[in-house]
């Protein structure tokens, strides 16, 4: 098998050495960067076509171990699945009805795993979205707090405005908000672990009285016309291309006539919402994000609109969210021997593929985020937006 195996990787040139426990070893250069250490040797007949949902499903199940710079393993893992299989069709796209109980189980799955493993690894407020990198050798923590207030400007909050924040996570941007530009903040999310650490932050900051964070559903919205703005970051992808008009319908329903509506989110580089990446998508939503899809810029947009929201901005952050997932890819990579105390072996060996791999995939255009703002426009049409964007930058 290990013939067969040598003969299938002969002439790639990958900076790559392949070790078969109590085996031998293969040199694909003179100098490799990255090592796979292949505990089970049937795994070698699996890698004749190396997908990297395959790739990845090897080493989280500890067929075999990496050793290397993680980015540079993700780049040979690509490499290695292109050269044996070309630039892979992506599936078509699956579509989900998604369910209040579906909706919760796979966000507490995902962020209910430790919030003391991501504090290892995101900055100091526990921003787990893009940041906003004015330079890009801006700190974390620095990119972070832009982007927190990049989203307030983009609101135009005003003091004693409410605004709802729709997935509101750990509570940064809601504290962000109150406390720099005064407003009413009330934040929902289906995380037990997030809203207990966020509620706990935020009674440290005295912020209490204009601070109201609870566990509720987005469908579970009472009333109407509640709140004055609304804000949604890294939330939307959780929704289902399903629900999508039902999500932008309870948006426009919550908020004000002459309110605005920002939906910060990860989209689909093709406008049917298929994958790219070789296979990454499949290994995303089996380990790391169980049912979550991606809509395209162009179907967000048009589900939007038809429920009465008309799009002002659109602005996109790829680049910005390669250098994010770089930053927290690099600090987990740091803090490896803290993680595997708070987390399982597969718990890591996932989010480590994960984040690198993320990273890559944005530095790619293998998918997008975009900022989209929005305003729900009194009855005659009107809104009172400024008709430059002048104030977001001054």
């Amino acid at each position: 098998m290990f013939a067969q195996f040598s003969e299938t990787l002969a002439g790639l040139q990958l900076p790559l050495r392949v070790v078969v426990k109590g085996g031998p070893t293969l040199d694909l250069t003179e100098d490799p960067r990255v090592t796979l250490l292949i505990n089970d040797p049937n795994l070698l007949g699996d890698m004749q076509a190396p997908t990297l949902d395959k790739l990845g499903d090897a080493y989280v199940s500890q067929r075999m171990d990496i050793q290397g710079n993680i980015m540079d393993v993700i780049e040979v893992a690509d490499r290695l699945s292109k050269g044996l299989l070309g630039e892979l069709a992506s599936p078509p796209v699956e579509r989900t009805e998604h369910d209040r109980q579906m909706d919760a189980e796979a966000i507490s799955y995902h962020y209910d795993l430790s919030n003391d493993f991501y504090a290892l690894w995101l900055d100091p407020q526990m921003v787990y979205s893009c940041g906003y990198f004015r330079n890009p050798e801006d700190s974390l923590a620095t990119a972070q707090t832009q982007k927190l207030d990049h989203l307030c400007r983009k609101l135009r909050l005003k003091p004693g405005e409410r605004l709802l924040d729709v997935g509101c996570g750990w509570g940064g941007l809601a504290r962000h908000a109150a406390r720099f530009y005064d407003v009413e903040v009330h934040g929902i999310t289906l995380s037990k672990a997030q809203l207990e650490l966020a509620n706990r932050r935020t009674a440290e900051a005295g912020l209490e009285d204009r601070v109201r964070l609870e566990l509720l559903d987005y469908r579970d919205l009472p009333g109407r016309e509640n709140f004055d703005k609304i804000v949604s970051v890294g939330m939307f992808e959780h929704v289902g291309h399903r629900n999508l008009a039902r999500y932008f319908a309870i948006l426009h329903e919550q908020v004000k006539p002459g309110g605005l509506v920002m939906n910060h989110g990860i989209t689909a580089k093709h406008v049917d919402g298929r994958q790219v990446g070789q296979g990454a998508g499949k290994f995303i939503g089996r380990y790391v994000f169980p049912h979550g899809e991606l809509p395209h810029l162009s179907m967000a947009i048009a589900s939007m609109s038809e429920q009465g929201l008309e799009v002002l901005d659109v602005e996109g952050l790829r680049l910005h969210y390669a250098r994010t997932l770089e930053h927290w890819s690099r600090n987990l990579e740091q803090r490896l021997e803290e993680a595997a105390e708070l987390v399982s072996d597969k718990a890591l060996r996932i989010w480590r593929i994960y984040l690198a791999g993320c990273a890559y995939g944005f530095r790619r255009n293998w998918m997008n985020i975009h900022q989209i703002l929005a305003v729900k426009p009194h009855a005659d049409g009107s809104h009172h937006v400024p008709w430059t964007r002048d104030d977001i930058y001054r």
